[in-house]
């Protein structure tokens, strides 16, 4: 072995060694389920499982007119567009006394962390020809590029995704009302457009969805761990999470050989109920180890720093509905139940039995309550 393999190794091992620490925590409960599946199910045929589902689910084949927005340090956003059916005629424009009618409401969703624009697809084939609808992937997920500011060494902020929304409005949909609906690291891109261009609230939105988020004081979330154990992953989760992002190539290996216990993990902190459908699940995993280690890294301390209680203000004037599973461990309902009180004029549902991924897991509900809101500001009948 060379002295660079060598120091990799070792590198390898001391990082691992952390990750032991702090994985080996989070995962107790779901190792016990994942030893189980080992006693009843062989890998080969959770193998051939895993390849059935990932042939044959339809989850994240929806796509749109694809566009790109260039955020303001360069960086390449990806997004698409899903149309209104053409009216009768033909024709997308109708026209009003010579003149081209208003723009349509255009509905933007935003993705949370760890996931990109496919974890709508529920609500997305529910509004398909119904509504003008914008999905795009926020910088370093999915198919936008990676940022071009974090390849340069600096650190990922909420606002710096905020105006990466900003952006994708100016490119998708530069006129006529909006409807902003996010999710998790997506609403908290929200609340950051909102108080970095309040103007854009005031002129053109004219409904707001949280789903799944927090306004701050993530610090505080013990993940359902006992105190002991979620002060342990505090302590070591962002130097593993450093360690582990500094050597990619190996980690993702390292992925793959334990797909298992990271599944029961996703599992575990994306879903409340028991029954959730297998190919749901298995759609839930492609998204998540979609994603590099090194962005998992980059972005996860820019949420011990959000904190956007006061900018929720800007929202107070326009209807809003938050929206969370009552079960859900990566941002507990508590914190929904928080950006209600401070806009008291907004409508708190919290969906029974729904976990982080609730959109998925009760994708009925949530479309039902999204569908509420834009009949209320008469983006559809």
């Amino acid at each position: 072995m060379s002295e660079t393999s060598g120091d990799l190794g070792a590198t390898w091992r001391r990082a691992g060694g952390i990750a032991g620490a702090a994985v080996g925590v989070l995962a107790a409960g779901a190792a016990a389920g994942v030893a189980v599946e080992r006693l009843t199910v062989g890998r080969g045929m959770r193998k051939k499982a895993r390849l059935a589902l990932d042939a044959s689910g339809p989850y994240g084949s929806l796509r749109g007119m694809p566009g790109r927005a260039v955020a303001d340090d360069g960086t390449e956003i990806y997004y698409e567009a899903d149309e209104v059916e053409p009216d009768g005629n033909g024709s997308r424009k109708r026209r009003l006394f010579g003149r081209k009618a208003p723009a349509p409401v255009t509905v933007v969703f935003s993705h949370g962390y760890c996931l990109n624009q496919d974890s709508w697809h529920f609500q997305r084939a529910a509004l398909r020809g119904v509504v003008r609808t914008v999905h795009w992937d926020q910088r370093s997920h999915g198919r936008s590029e990676r940022g071009r500011a974090q390849v340069a060494g600096q650190p990922v902020s909420i606002d710096q995704l905020g105006r990466d929304l900003k952006a994708v409005i100016d490119a998708a949909a530069p006129e006529g009302p909006l409807v902003l609906v996010g999710h998790s690291m997506g609403g908290m891109t929200v609340m950051a457009l909102g108080e970095q261009f309040p103007e854009v609230v005031r002129e053109r939105v004219v409904g707001v969805a949280f789903v799944g988020t927090s306004c701050g004081k993530l610090g505080e979330v013990n993940f359902g761990l006992p105190v002991a154990g979620v002060n342990a992953v505090r302590r070591v989760l962002p130097g593993v999470l450093k360690a582990l992002g500094s050597q990619a190539e190996l980690v993702e290996k390292g992925r793959r050989a334990t797909a298992d216990l990271f599944a029961g993990l996703i599992k575990r902190y994306s879903f409340g109920s028991r029954d959730v459908d297998p190919a749901v699940a298995r759609f839930a995993e492609r998204l998540i180890e979609g994603t590099p280690i090194d962005v998992v890294a980059e972005f996860y301390p820019a949420f011990t720093e959000h904190d956007k209680a006061d900018a929720l203000q800007i929202f107070a004037e326009v209807p809003v509905l938050v929206l969370a599973g009552d079960r859900d461990l990566v941002t507990p309902s508590s914190h929904s139940e928080e950006i209600a009180e401070l806009l008291p004029e907004a409508e708190l549902v919290i969906v029974p039995d729904g976990g982080h991924l609730v959109m998925l897991e009760h994708p009925e509900a949530v479309m039902d309550r999204i569908a509420d809101l834009l009949a209320r500001v008469g983006a559809v009948p």
